[in-house]
């Protein structure tokens, strides 16, 4: 018997040695997306899908931005939350800190005695707007216990309304030069790097990150441990908006306008790169990487589709398809956890 028990054990823990990260499993993915692209490709187009530097580079400029924010969304899943505010977030700062930013020449600007100011004021004017909107997240999810699904849809409302009533629906343009070189180029590209390399390093080398996953993995437990939860809830809320309002600015940056409808249904974009990058809506499982991956999946989805020519409903719905498979794979991976 006690020669049985020694053998499951061992047999246990060589599993467990076997068991590859998750994000090499997610870049096999990645990579078995890629080649079904372009296997279709030839089939359908007769041309290849990778092999085009300038397709590759428009699809990872086009969700750099959304990635930027699911940076943020992965620490509040991580903590045990969701965030349905960051596509709200994102109109609303774009709509404030571009009134902020535009040149003196333009004739209907927001506020033409505050033309011309260097980039820097309007961009932290705009990340002060996206960290009030997260303390107001953070605070009500940590002190009056509204479930976080709850709390952040109402302040996705009310953050789009600001943004339809700031300037009565008007858009707001004419960037100064500074403010625009934000959003030119590859830069957004560049500024999403920088935001996953810092929370990439945060979560997994600093007591930041340790606080998150612990609360995510039991809230309780982690108070008793000594975490103060709710000031530590607070701060991942506040992060998750700031790089929201980030993303707007970059939004707005690279259109040379801001509007009020603006990062619609971003924060389902946001989310989705974060389940498919393996992070567990379970809380206190998933990684930075992984979610970066999960985004070029996402990237590499959307980019096949247009480049087969799929209609876009159907985009849709094969896109909602797949979300729905990482959240089932997510079940299972817990499941098989627990067994081991």
């Amino acid at each position: 018997m006690a020669m049985q028990d020694t053998l499951t054990t061992t047999g246990k823990e060589m599993r467990t040695h076997k068991r590859l990260p998750a994000e090499v499993n997610i870049l096999f993915v990645l990579i078995g997306i890629a080649l079904v692209f372009e296997i279709l490709g030839w089939i359908f187009q007769g041309q290849s899908f990778l092999a085009s530097i300038d397709r590759l580079k428009i699809m990872i400029l086009q969700v750099s931005v959304i990635g930027i924010i699911a940076v943020g969304v992965t620490q509040v899943i991580i903590s045990g939350g969701i965030d349905l505010s960051s596509g709200s977030v994102v109109g609303a700062v774009a709509m404030f800190a571009m009134s902020f930013a535009q040149v003196s020449t333009y004739a209907r600007a927001v506020y033409p005695g505050l033309t011309d100011l260097p980039a820097i004021v309007p961009i932290l004017l705009g990340l002060g707007f996206g960290g009030l909107i997260g303390l107001i997240n953070g605070s009500l999810i940590a002190y009056t216990r509204i479930p976080p699904f709850i709390a952040t849809l109402g302040t996705m409302v009310t953050a789009r309304g600001f943004a339809k009533w700031y300037t009565k629906g008007q858009p707001v343009s004419f960037p100064t030069d500074g403010f625009a070189f934000i959003g030119k180029g590859m830069m957004p590209v560049v500024i999403f790097i920088a935001v996953a390399v810092i929370f990439h390093v945060a979560m997994r080398y600093t007591r930041y990150g340790k606080f998150t996953y612990a609360i995510g993995a039991n809230q309780q437990a982690a108070r008793v441990s000594g975490i103060n939860v709710e000031r530590h809830l607070i701060k991942v809320y506040m992060v998750a908006a700031m790089l929201a309002a980030l993303a707007g600015m970059v939004v707005a940056a690279r259109g040379q306008t801001a509007q009020a409808g603006m990062g619609l249904a971003y924060e389902l974009d946001a989310i989705a790169m974060a389940v498919i990058g393996g992070v567990s809506l379970t809380g206190g499982r998933g990684s930075i990487i992984g979610t970066a991956i999960g985004m070029i999946i996402f990237g590499v989805i959307i980019s096949g589709f247009t480049f087969l020519r799929l209609d876009a409903y159907y985009q849709e719905m094969i896109k909602g398809v797949i979300i729905v498979a990482a959240v089932v794979a997510d079940v299972y991976r817990q499941k098989n956890r627990k067994k081991t």
